[in-house]
């Protein structure tokens, strides 16, 4: 069996627990691979966090950021989040019960009784280019934000027209990321239990309010009446288009396989600035 390990950047504390978690495992006979930079914090040998894909379990340690990372080279490998205080809303288990939550799964997957829980992806697509898949969501903007930063937009939901107008940016979230970008640009909160997709108009000259719309739905955003826009998947990996051209973002394959626990959501809600 492989785990693979990523500890937050900088933190000590998740280094440490990185530690700790390989001689728990080591001393299971269950291989541990590190991203590269967890691996250069425990000088040791590291991967690309691509290779992450082959592994069983992949251990997140630190914050939703951390889990992102994560998941982005995890693919359907199922993902155990441990929070170090954070707000958490993907990482379910607390420090103190790091190890144990880990053998515990461990233990599942060899006896093949591993239980994960599916998160949606979404992914944003402009004629043959198809953009890394987003966890949290898409943003489709002009070529900044601010004034004379705009851009126009036609936004349809399955081909209905939903809103058109000037803006900064049309964002499309899945509940997940309801309580990250969405939620400063003034969308709604989501339970993660509600299955929808989540498009907010950012910073819109007039517009419509925010939109949940069925998960299986396709959002098509126009854009015109700019130099260039640009296409951003979970604040990452922007990529340039030039306008009149459609962004249509819709949900996408492989979704995140959460193991473990289930994070408390208002639990969560309350360590929201």
């Amino acid at each position: 069996m492989n785990v693979g390990i990523v500890a937050q950047r900088g933190n000590r504390r998740a280094a440490r627990l990185a530690a700790d978690l390989r001689s728990r495992l080591d001393e299971a006979g269950v291989a541990v691979r590190f991203d590269e930079e967890t691996a250069r914090t425990l000088d040791t040998a590291g991967v690309d966090v691509t290779a992450f894909a082959t592994c069983d379990l992949v251990v997140s340690i630190g914050g939703d950021g951390t889990f992102l990372f994560a998941a982005r080279g995890a693919r359907d490998t199922p993902i155990l989040g441990i929070n170090l205080g954070e707000v958490g809303f993907l990482n379910a288990v607390p420090p103190e019960s790091a190890v144990e939550a880990v053998m515990a799964e461990v233990e599942a997957h060899r006896d093949g009784k591993l239980r994960t829980r599916n998160v949606p992806r979404l992914a944003a697509r402009v004629d043959d280019w198809e953009g890394e898949p987003a966890v949290n969501e898409v943003v489709v903007q002009g070529p900044r934000r601010g004034r004379g930063g705009g851009v126009d937009v036609e936004v349809r939901v399955d081909d209905a027209l939903y809103t058109s107008g000037h803006v900064d940016g049309i964002l499309v979230a899945t509940p997940t990321g309801s309580t990250a970008y969405n939620l400063s640009e003034g969308g709604p909160l989501v339970h993660p239990r509600v299955d929808g997709l989540v498009v907010t108009e950012m910073c819109a000259d007039g517009g419509m309010p925010p939109l949940v719309v069925p998960p299986d739905s396709e959002v098509t955003v126009s854009l015109s009446g700019a130099p260039s826009g640009v296409v951003v998947s979970d604040g990452r990996n922007a990529y340039e288009v030039v306008p009149p051209v459609d962004v249509h973002v819709a949900r996408t394959d492989p979704p995140v396989r959460l193991a473990g626990p289930e994070a408390d959501f208002f639990e969560a809600l309350n360590k929201l600035d």
